[in-house]
């Protein structure tokens, strides 16, 4: 491993804290996009205002410090010059830590529509999990994704993450069941595969 690479920051993004005063209005406007709200979780999508949202953070940083199974990052393009400011893309976590066991799992949601399927969750991903098996030390890294979210499956099964299970007509979108996948990948696995992603 080399302790040299970037652990933040990849060729167009990087992993950042968030900004409370700047991404709670950015984000308020992704929560009329039912695609990016259903990224973030299983629960009823809604739109938020930059308040709720603000105070989301808070309650996320909180839980951040005090129970230390989660580590969540705003999404952020690197500038290519000086002149440049970051953009905001959206977040990204590794969650529901379960430290004796070595066990977390990923999200990854990219806010604007015309940013999606260019490469930034391929990168985020890279760099998630980077952080979790290099930095954090886990064993293993799950996701759960619904099966009409062909994009994302294809995004996880490219960097080598197996189905493990599937739950059959778990997830209930616009009146049409859809199965629950879940994905893991172990950390040895993906030691071997760096050099093919």
């Amino acid at each position: 491993m080399d302790i040299t690479q970037q652990l933040f920051e990849g060729q167009r993004l990087r992993l950042a804290p968030i900004d409370h005063e700047k991404d709670p209005e950015i984000a308020a406007h992704w929560t009329y996009d039912p695609a990016y709200l259903r990224s973030l979780g299983l629960g009823a999508a809604r739109p938020l205002t930059a308040a709720q949202i603000k105070k989301k953070y808070e309650a996320l940083e909180k839980q951040m410090e005090e129970s230390r199974d989660l580590f969540h990052f705003a999404l952020r393009t690197r500038p290519t010059d000086e002149s440049q400011e970051s953009r905001l893309l959206g977040f990204a976590s590794v969650t529901w830590i379960e430290w004796p066991h070595g066990n977390g799992y990923l999200q990854i949601a990219i806010g604007e529509r015309q940013d999606r399927g260019k490469g930034y969750g391929s990168e985020a991903l890279r760099l998630l999990l980077r952080y979790g098996f290099a930095e954090l030390n886990l064993f293993r890294l799950s996701v759960v994704i619904g099966s009409e979210n062909q994009a994302a499956l294809h995004l996880f099964q490219k960097f080598g993450f197996v189905e493990e299970v599937r739950r059959r007509k778990a997830l209930l979108r616009d009146g049409q069941t859809y199965d629950l996948v879940h994905l893991g990948l172990l950390s040895q696995e993906w030691m071997e595969g760096q050099s093919h992603v």
